[in-house]
């Protein structure tokens, strides 16, 4: 594959291909989509400056890449007429969360010379919300792309996808399709089944006590913000990975009923261990790779109104403080709010610095 315009086909022109499609003509490609609902691929061609196509064979003609970005259900059959449809030398790719039992539907429907140039992939990024209206380009942005060839599949081909991934801007990591299953059941699956639960379970309570929602603090909608996430997309994606995520939520469960029995049994340090084991583990997640230091939280209240969120990162900005990650916790109440800062260990003192010389006042968390 060149340096220049490839041509990209996106099969799906919902938020991850409408994304996807975003990030490419970005960096010069020539993008063309398909969807089965054709409104929706009507609003994603405005958005990204493309045509759409009447049908899939139509966006695959001529195309170098081919990214089929659709519910679970449909992929593997979309990637067989793909693999039928485009140039001899074009790679397909498709942007599910499970791989395993796309990679054995293909590998069963397709030619098997074709079926070579089926590499599989998962996108790291999105967002609960769905439709091209909340695309962006900015979800490619320096995310994991996770690129799962199966055995037997072409190296060529394998090659020229995570070079065009890392042109558009994310970061590729190669694993077998097996493997991949299992890691994000844990780290995907099990925190979308982890917040519908617990959701689920305030909404029960809720019938006997009407106001409990009322007192959900920033914590409890941190940790049910995936339960508004589409309920068919993830009921596919939870069966369709059944055996890792059975397994990962067996494994959820002994943590949690092993944390009950210390609290139960009032032991104090055994309960403060896990907490810290579990904090020290998630600052490691909020570092960058390229920050090697560690890093510290600041929360820092701000009021909740236009330009609030604006003139603390220009604060940061202009003092020299790069921001590592960032999330805004909004009060119930409304009118104030409270961002978590995070920023490499050694910019802290600078950090705190610069918002107290601009009225903020921080508070280091860690």
């Amino acid at each position: 594959m060149t340096s220049g315009a490839e041509r990209v086909a996106v099969v799906g022109t919902g938020l991850i291909g409408t994304s996807i499609g975003l990030a490419a003509a970005r960096v010069g490609c020539e993008v063309t989509g398909w969807d089965a609902d054709p409104s929706v691929a009507r609003r994603a061609a405005e958005l990204v400056g493309f045509a759409a196509a009447a049908t899939l064979e139509e966006a695959v003609r001529g195309a170098d890449v081919i990214v089929v970005a659709t519910p679970i259900p449909t992929i593997a059959g979309l990637v067989v007429r793909a693999l039928a449809a485009a140039p001899g030398d074009a790679v397909v790719t498709d942007v599910g969360s499970v791989k395993s039992h796309v990679v054995a539907d293909v590998a069963s429907a397709a030619d098997a010379d074709r079926a070579r140039r089926f590499i599989p992939g998962h996108p790291m990024g999105g967002s609960e919300r769905s439709g091209p209206d909340h695309a962006s380009a900015s979800v490619v942005d320096g995310i994991v792309w996770a690129v799962t060839p199966p055995a037997g599949a072409d190296p060529g081909s394998i090659e020229r996808l995570e070079g065009w991934i890392e042109r558009i801007g994310a970061r590729v990591v190669r694993m077998a399709p097996a493997r991949h299953d299992r890691l994000v059941a844990f780290v995907s699956h099990l925190p979308q089944v982890a917040s519908t639960a617990l959701m689920d379970v305030a909404a029960t309570e809720e019938a006997d006590e009407p106001e409990i929602l009322l007192l959900a603090a920033g914590g409890f909608r941190d940790l049910t913000r995936l339960a508004s996430s589409n309920p068919a997309l993830w009921s596919d994606i939870l069966l369709s990975n059944r055996e890792a995520i059975v397994e990962a939520i067996e494994i959820y469960t002994r943590r949690l009923a092993a944390l009950r029995m210390q609290i139960l049994q009032g032991d104090g340090p055994g309960v403060e261990s896990v907490f810290d084991r579990a904090k020290a583990a998630r600052l490691r997640l909020a570092t960058k790779p390229t920050v090697r230091a560690g890093v510290a939280v600041l929360q820092v209240p701000v009021p909740d109104r236009p330009g609030s969120l604006a003139a603390l990162t220009a604060a940061l900005g202009e003092g020299g403080v790069n921001i590592e990650d960032l999330q805004i916790v909004h009060s119930p109440e409304g009118g104030r709010g409270t961002v978590h800062l995070t920023v490499a260990a050694e910019a802290a003192a600078s950090a705190a610095t610069v918002l107290v010389a601009n009225d903020f006042d921080p508070t280091r968390l860690a």
